[in-house]
């Protein structure tokens, strides 16, 4: 009967010993689960904060100083009609009137698509 009891303690000193090693399995896990969660947000931020950033430039460079750029774009409109009308001039004298009110009327459009009012 010892024995019985000797063997029935050693089985649950087991069983014991297997929870304890179950519950540090199951806790090691969660605190590996939630350094990934966080190391995956820092990623997450750290990428967000790169795309902004890049994103911030473009437009800083696309529309940050829309005065020169409509300025250049209206000189380019007007080197352009010269450049036309004057090709229209050599071809014929009656069509560059034409021409030139098109060419006008075109780089007025132009102006009113391309300005950006707040």
């Amino acid at each position: 009967m010892d024995k019985g009891q000797g063997g029935i303690q050693q089985l649950l000193a087991a069983e014991q010993e297997a929870q304890r090693i179950v519950t540090n399995a199951r806790n090691a896990k969660m605190a590996r689960l939630r350094q990934a969660k966080e190391e995956a947000e820092r990623e997450v931020a750290a990428y967000r904060a790169q795309r902004e950033s890049e994103f911030r430039k473009k437009l800083a460079e696309s529309s940050g100083d829309s005065g020169a750029n409509m300025k250049r774009l209206e000189s380019e409109t007007v080197i352009k009609i010269q450049h036309l009308a004057k090709e229209a001039s050599q071809v014929s004298s009656e069509p560059v009137c034409l021409l030139f009110c098109f060419l006008q009327v075109t780089a007025l459009l132009l102006k009113y698509v391309t300005t950006v009012n707040n």
